[in-house]
């Protein structure tokens, strides 16, 4: 059996440590090199209640980072609908930084995020 790289290890621990300290609501960011996604997922049931992702926004022409804030927005209103008021915000193993910064602050534009 082929053993994981040192890379995806490290990786692997970073998400671990970071989900690790968070309970209940989360909103839960991934991040590929062309679009990213964000979802909101309940641990207690371990289920998707929320999605949303790049490949939603209507203006394709925007840089990343900017379609990040919009897909941060666009999680927000679709949370509110379903009667969620606040999360709390799983970065995984990324840095608050770029596209992952940008999701947080359009969801906390939109007041799901303290």
């Amino acid at each position: 059996m082929k053993e994981l790289t040192e890379k995806k290890k490290n990786f692997n621990r970073r998400k671990l440590r970071t989900r690790s300290r968070l309970v209940g609501l989360r909103l839960s960011v991934f991040r590929s090199h062309k679009y990213i996604w964000a979802q909101i997922i309940d641990d207690v049931t371990g289920k998707t209640l929320v999605s949303a992702s790049t490949k939603e926004v209507k203006d394709k022409k925007n840089t990343k980072t900017v379609s990040a804030n919009q897909v941060g927005k666009i999680i927000a209103i679709k949370a509110k609908e379903k009667g969620i008021k606040s999360v709390a915000f799983d970065r995984g193993a990324y840095k608050y930084h770029g596209r992952i910064k940008a999701v947080a602050d359009g969801a906390r534009e939109e007041g799901i995020l303290p």
